[in-house]
């Protein structure tokens, strides 16, 4: 069952030396303060499992956090690169595994059904299999129709940030909704940000996601714990700060200043302001 507990005792009792960890947010709901308690406690040789690598996989990546990158597409949206990221493939240090959207959904979807591999159809007539060897076929037995496969994500820890748990531990998402219940169910161990703890939900939007209690390992209250992405209802999105990163990630140095004076010295409490400086109005 869910437990709440401080930000930096979840993700020390969850995240360990070479686990395999997903990161999980489509645009929106990025979990940034769980990724920078990451980033100040320092796991080593990690695998990042993430659909969409953005800035915060950029910056574990840059700070020699990681071994091996498995993605569908990464990039600062809207913007361009990732240096960190970019750089670190470039010199050989960060393994690879590369994706489509379809067969990274397809993929946590096994991984949640506890099944072994992803089988759907996809991959014709395209390169990646070519220098992704994980990428195979099987042939449908009632059909004989040729299908793509790939293996189940099944990540040690799943980490995403949500809007609302109840004092219960159950967990609730809506607005634009990625893979995060995929990633929580593949998990052996998962941590969740949230915006606030309730009483009850309340009215709920037709998209909404609710995580039972007993699939989730640790709860953390952490209001603007999505900045720079944004949190439907609370928070926008800060479109300046995706523009700044460019220039700040493309020098080792200046990021490591950066990275020192708004990570390493700070904590999770440093997101509230965040959330107060982009809040949207009330409905």
């Amino acid at each position: 069952m869910a437990e709440f507990m401080p930000l930096r005792d979840a993700i020390a009792a969850n995240l360990k030396d070479g686990d395999s960890v997903a990161m999980e947010g489509f645009t929106h709901l990025i979990p940034y303060a769980a990724g920078h308690e990451v980033i100040r406690q320092g796991q080593k040789d990690l695998t990042l499992i993430r659909m969409t690598p953005d800035i915060i996989y950029d910056q574990i990546v840059g700070m020699g956090q990681a071994r091996k990158l498995v993605f569908s597409w990464a990039g600062n949206p809207g913007v361009g690169s990732l240096h960190r990221v970019r750089e670190e493939i470039e010199a050989g240090r960060l393994a690879i595994e590369e994706h489509s959207h379809a067969a990274m959904a397809n993929a946590f979807e096994a991984g949640a059904a506890n099944l072994p591999f992803a089988v759907f159809r996809g991959y014709k007539g395209v390169d990646l299999p070519k220098v992704n060897s994980n990428i195979r076929s099987v042939t449908c037995p009632y059909t004989g129709e040729v299908l793509a496969t790939v293996p189940a994500v099944r990540p040690d820890v799943a980490i995403i940030h949500a809007l609302k748990a109840d004092r219960e531990g159950n967990v609730m998402l809506e607005g634009i909704v990625g893979v995060q219940k995929e990633a929580v169910l593949a998990a052996k161990r998962s941590v969740v940000t949230v915006e606030e703890i309730v009483d009850d939900f309340g009215p709920r939007s037709a998209n909404a996601v609710i995580l039972p209690a007993w699939t989730v390992t640790a709860i953390v209250k952490v209001p603007g714990g999505a900045h720079p992405s944004y949190a439907q209802g609370y928070y926008k999105r800060d479109n300046a700060f995706y523009i700044a990163w460019d220039k700040i990630a493309r020098d080792k140095a200046v990021f490591l200043k950066w990275m020192e004076e708004n990570v390493l010295s700070s904590g999770p409490e440093s997101f509230a302001a965040h959330a107060r400086h982009f809040a949207v109005a009330a409905e």
